[in-house]
Formats: structure tokens, sequence, C-alpha cells
């Protein structure tokens, strides 16, 4: 492909793109990333091809093919190579991630229950295209083998694993119920944070977690070396049951609100918040004992219930005192996927309640791979070293 020095498409495409509409769309795309790349060269390397200065920082290596798979089929780009090395288009990626927000937009609007008209109308202003109601249609169909690939695919070694649930209205038999979306994320050996999975269940009982976590060991998962969740009866007796022998850190959020249910006045309720603060904020797990076996002589009177509770549960909030101390702050609680919960909500809070269990588990399914893929393109989360 020759591209002339001021990127303006050639007339049959736009015509190309007027008559056939998405159809045309993929040859349009793959000029437009394709140029993006050429141009990002020619600043990484300060200089235009075959232009000789003294500023040159490298030299262009001609073309290498990448495919990659869109919601409009595979394009294959031809990425421009550094002879140096160490250079990498951000074009491309910024490409596809436009084309993935567009994706999550017709899946919101999918499972809204938007008829296919709106959405053609909604999708031609995104794309300039008028979009039918069949291309509508296909392009969910492909929507959902996309989000199957993605809850199926192989997963790797696993560091620290993080679990958590939600709940979200769904129509089921004929009447509104609420479903348990059950997450699981992780920190890999990279010290990336990686979404690994996502079940809409009728419950948290035992059997739900258990078939879960089940299915993220049957795709690989393994390596885990601390859990980290809330105290959910279902779900520690399925965590005993698939990674038995595995340390669990009871969440720290999760006790401090569970003790408030055994504080006897509301006056008390600041005071004990700040002593179990004092608690899990300790140096290591010696003071923290210390600190607890203070706190239950001080409340055996005052509250005797909340002291037996906090000498009984405190301590499963302790086993992150035995990892890097660096670690050890990310580790004690499940809060980000708390925060995770919540971007999930703000992005369903329209949809209200959802026509089945597959419009739920499709629209959770594309916001979490859309994080997901975020996490693997930021920063690194936890520095775990070699080894």
């Amino acid at each position: 492909m020759i591209y002339g020095e001021d990127c303006t498409l050639p007339k049959e495409y736009l015509e190309k793109l007027t008559s056939e509409g998405l159809e045309g769309l993929p040859e349009m795309i793959q000029i437009l990333v394709n140029e993006a790349m050429r141009i990002e060269r020619e600043r990484y390397v300060n200089a235009k091809p075959y232009e000789r200065k003294e500023e040159r920082r490298g030299h262009a290596n001609g073309y290498k093919d990448k495919t990659v798979k869109t919601r409009i089929g595979e394009i294959t780009f031809e990425v421009p190579q550094v002879r140096e090395g160490g250079f990498y288009p951000s074009a491309l990626e910024k490409g596809m991630r436009s084309e993935r927000a567009l994706t999550l937009t017709l899946a919101e609007m999918y499972v809204q229950g938007v008829s296919t008209r709106k959405v053609s109308a909604i999708t031609e202003q995104l794309c300039g295209t008028e979009v039918s109601a069949s291309q509508v249609s296909r392009a969910a169909k492909l929507l959902d083998e996309m989000l199957e690939t993605w809850r199926g695919r192989t997963l790797g070694e696993i560091v620290y694993l993080i679990l958590d649930a939600r709940y979200e209205k769904v129509r089921l038999a004929g009447k509104v119920q609420d479903a348990a979306i059950l997450l699981a994320s992780g920190v890999k050996k990279d010290g990336k944070r990686v979404i690994l999975g996502i079940s809409v269940s009728l419950s948290e009982a035992e059997e739900h977690w258990r078939a879960f976590l089940e299915s993220l060991v049957a795709r690989g998962l393994h390596g885990v070396v601390l859990i980290t969740s809330d105290d959910h009866v279902g779900l520690k007796a399925a965590r005993k049951m698939v990674f038995s022998g595995v340390p669990w850190q009871r969440c720290q959020f999760h006790l401090q609100q569970n003790a408030q249910s055994y504080v006897p006045r509301i006056s008390m309720r600041k005071e004990v918040a700040e002593d179990i603060r004092i608690i899990f904020n300790a140096p290591d797990q010696e003071a923290a004992q210390i600190y607890l076996d203070k706190a239950v002589d001080k409340y055996s009177i005052l509250a005797p219930k909340l002291a037996d509770w906090m000498e009984v549960n405190i301590p499963e909030g302790f086993t992150v005192f035995a990892f890097p101390r660096a670690h050890q702050r990310r580790l004690r609680t499940s809060n980000y996927l708390e925060r995770l919960s919540q971007e999930i909500k703000r992005r369903t809070r329209v949809v209200r309640v959802f026509p089945n269990e597959q419009a739920c588990l499709r629209l959770i399914s594309a916001i979490l791979m859309e994080v997901s893929e975020e996490y693997e393109l930021g920063r690194i989360y936890l520095e775990l070293g070699p080894g």
C-alpha cells in the first residue's frame, strides 16, 4: 500500500464506504491506522523516508504484517519496523481501543433492548455510515463469540487470587431475582492485574462458587500462594475444596464492617473502628496480636459479644503479615474488586433489570474484558521480583 504525503483517502475508498456501508469499513480502518503508524515512525526516527540529517534517531526497516480480530472481521495491518529496535506504534493500540469502545457501546444498547433501528441510527453517528438491522444482529453475534472466547481463554500462573461477588437484578422464570455475579481477579508473575473470570449464578451457595473456581483451574490457573476474599459461607467451603492448603486472607475491610454488628451502642462505633485499624496497621503479626489482646480485654466488660467475636475473627485478617511488606497493603482487602464492582454498577444501573442471564453476562463480560485489557497496558500493580 502506497500513501501520499498528505494522507488523503483515495476517492474509490470513500465511494466504497458510501455504497457498502459497514462492509467498506475494514479497508478504511486499515488505511487510517497504517498511515497513523507510518507518521508515528517518522516522528520516532525524526526523519522522512530516505532523508539524510544529523538529527535522525534511527532507520526505517520495512513493515511487518499483523492481523487483528475486530467486530467487523480480521484486518491485517502493516506495522512499521525500526532497524535499531525499541519502537512499536501506539496508533495500532489506540485504534483498536476505539473499536472496542464502539463494541461495548453496542453491547450496552443490545442488552437494554434498544431496537435494531435505533442501534443503527446511533452507530451511524459513531461510524459516519448507515448500519442495517442485519448488520447490527451480525455484530451482536460476533460480540457474543468474542466474549465467549475471552471468558474461556487459557489462564496461567497467578500468584495472588482475589475473589468477590455482587448482585444484579435479572428476570428468571418470569420473576425478577437477585443474581450473584461471581468475580475473580489476580496478580500475575509480571506484577500486573488480570480479570480471570465471571459467572452469573443463582446465589453464592457453595456449589456455584465451587463450579466457578473449578472452571478457573480447568482453564489452567495455577501457582496461587494467597487468596483474599470475605468469609461468605459458600465461598469459604468452595475455596477449601478447590484450593486446599492455599493461605487465605480475610478481607480486613469486610471485617471492619462485620464488627459493627457486635457494637452495643452507636456511640462506640468510631472507637471500635479505630481500635481495629490500629490492629491491622501493626508493623507485624506479633504486634497485631498484642493490640488485639488489649482490645479484647478492653471490651470484655463493655461489649462481651464484640470481644468474643474479635478474638475469633480478627486473626483471620493476619495472614498477609507473612507476605512481603510492600505487598501487604494491596493484599489485605478485596477493595480493588469492590471498586471494580462500583464501575460495573455505574454501567449497569441504566439497565435496572436484565431480561435474562445471558444479557447480564454479555454486558458485564464486555466491561470486564475492557478493564482487563487496561490492566495489561497499565502499570505494574505489585513488584514481585525475579522467580
